[in-house]
């Protein structure tokens, strides 16, 4: 696993690659996973990833001057993004290269698209779709199922590469779980 520092809980993350750095008190929940060269600080305040949530690739979280920075359940920070010092709700993925500023709020279900840049204290109700720079919401759509899917493939792959397999993605296992887990979201 990577480096830690003293006030780091990750004990019940699903995966955790060798090159993630993660300092100050910081807490990852279960099933969560932290891919190849994440980092993570929080030199005051707190860093919180809640249960299923995967921060990819070169990801930077960091706290801002007054905010910690929550994240929620099922969520997907991916490649390149920086996430500094906001609350994101669950089932959001936040997409390639986006930038989210301090005190900003985005609330469950929503989808962040890819280089968008939110400026400090933007607020962003349930289920959006925002895009640009700065970021604005340009459609409503329930975004659950496909944001926990995106969450659920993670899962899969974090379980995979603790183990030592990289190809779960192409497993007939893998695709028959994901077309299970979506009927089962589709009905909730």
């Amino acid at each position: 696993m990577g480096k830690f520092g003293p006030e780091v809980t990750a004990s019940e993350a699903a995966f955790i690659h060798e090159t993630a750095l993660i300092y100050g008190k910081v807490s990852i929940g279960k099933g969560s996973s932290l891919w190849p060269y994440s980092v993570i600080r929080a030199e005051s305040k707190e860093v919180m990833i809640s249960e299923y949530t995967n921060i990819q690739d070169f990801a930077m979280i960091h706290i801002g001057d007054t905010t910690g920075t929550y994240i929620g359940n099922h969520c997907s920070i991916t490649h390149h993004c920086t996430i500094h010092g906001c609350t994101i709700g669950d089932n959001c993925l936040i997409g390639i290269n986006t930038t989210i500023m301090d005190g900003c709020v985005i609330g469950d279900n929503c989808i962040i698209a890819g280089h968008s840049f939110l400026k400090e204290g933007t607020v962003i109700p349930d289920n959006s779709i925002v895009m640009g720079t700065p970021g604005k919401v340009v459609r409503s759509q329930n975004n659950y199922v496909k944001c926990r899917t995106n969450a659920f493939l993670y899962y899969r792959n974090a379980l995979a590469y603790s183990k030592g397999e990289h190809r779960e993605w192409e497993s007939d296992r893998c695709r028959d779980a994901v077309r299970d887990e979506i009927s089962k979201l589709v009905s909730e």
